[in-house]
């Protein structure tokens, strides 16, 4: 089959693999669209912490965030996945550790990531091979956009469900990649005021075309009482905003990842009495984000600005916006174009 596969720092291609099989307790899925992500895009370049920790190296195959339709089960697998369609969880634990058994596999010590970690291999390709414990299926109605878009949103959903926001509370998202608008539109969906900062044009204009009144600069942000603040920035500055910025007795929220290392002031937590909640994956969120993406509550397919096949993506990876592409800030790939 067809897979890109990054072979080393800015260097990938389209190479022919062999297809995957169905092991025992797992299926193959015909991949339908797959997202990149920043994630993605640190793994090309070589800056991904993880392939300076030994969790990751080259070769290997991208792509986390995916739908599709599974085509062949395993051993003690289920037949009734057959021709579902299907989205699936990133994080596979080892299913047997003290932090596994409490629910929390996406910090299981030994866990494999899709496409990240482990060398467990991505969906950039025309096919993958997943445990079925950890599919879910997608709704009838729920086209390939959004299903591959589950992933980004569970991430989104579970920063907006740690901020404990109320309605008519008023919240602050920094930063407006993907899981930073999607944050915000679930906030929205819950009658949270929410206001937006990006130091980029292109992203507050496209963020005011999703409805979103308050679109601000990192230099104009108001002065207001931000009962939440949700970090969703690649920028090393912008954890100690989110401190400056909250409410005493509030929460911050912290789902981006800089390059390098953040400082903030823990006196400056204790003395403003702030929780802090650290969000790792969306595993937690991605049935909730099935639920509100079929119900209509949020709707993440205008972020999509294109869509473009495998021959594409090292170009993308590369930061190269495909011709035509819309104001959105994620690129898709069709691995059957």
């Amino acid at each position: 089959m067809r897979a890109f596969v990054v072979t080393g720092p800015r260097e990938g291609a389209v190479q022919e693999v062999r297809p995957p099989e169905a092991g025992p307790g797992q299926v193959v899925v015909d991949i339908s669209r797959v997202g990149l992500c920043g994630t993605d895009v640190e793994f090309f370049t070589g800056e991904m912490a993880y392939l300076h920790q030994g969790h990751a190296c080259y070769p290997m195959r991208l792509g986390h965030e995916w739908c599709g339709i599974v085509s062949a089960v395993g051993e003690n697998v289920d037949e009734a996945w057959l021709g579902r369609r299907v989205t699936g969880d990133t994080m596979l634990g080892c299913g047997h550790c003290q932090r596994c058994d409490s629910g929390r596999h996406n910090v299981c010590e030994i866990r494999f990531e899709v496409g990240i970690r482990g060398g467990f291999p991505g969906a950039l390709a025309e096919q993958l091979a997943i445990p079925a414990t950890a599919l879910l299926p997608l709704p009838d109605d729920l086209d390939e956009v959004a299903g591959a878009l589950v992933e980004p949103g569970g991430n989104a959903l579970r920063s907006v469900r740690a901020a404990a926001l109320s309605a008519g509370d008023r919240a602050l998202v920094l930063g407006l990649g993907t899981i930073g608008l999607l944050a915000g539109l679930f906030a929205q969906a819950q009658d949270v005021e929410v206001h937006l900062v990006d130091p980029s044009d292109r992203a507050r204009e496209f963020a005011h075309t999703l409805g979103f009144p308050g679109v601000w600069e990192t230099t104009d942000i108001p002065a207001l009482p931000w009962d939440a603040v949700i970090d969703a920035s690649n920028a090393s500055s912008v954890p100690a905003l989110a401190l400056e910025l909250v409410e005493p007795g509030k929460r911050i929220v912290y789902v981006g990842l800089a390059g390098t290392p953040s400082m903030i002031d823990t006196r400056t937590m204790a003395l403003k009495d702030v929780t802090a909640v650290g969000i790792l994956a969306a595993s937690a969120g991605l049935s909730g984000t099935i639920d509100h993406y079929a119900a209509g509550d949020v709707d993440p397919r205008p972020l999509v600005a294109a869509t473009v096949g495998l021959d594409q993506a090292g170009d993308v990876l590369g930061g190269r916006r495909p011709a035509g592409s819309g104001p959105g800030p994620k690129i898709h790939i069709d691995p059957r174009v």
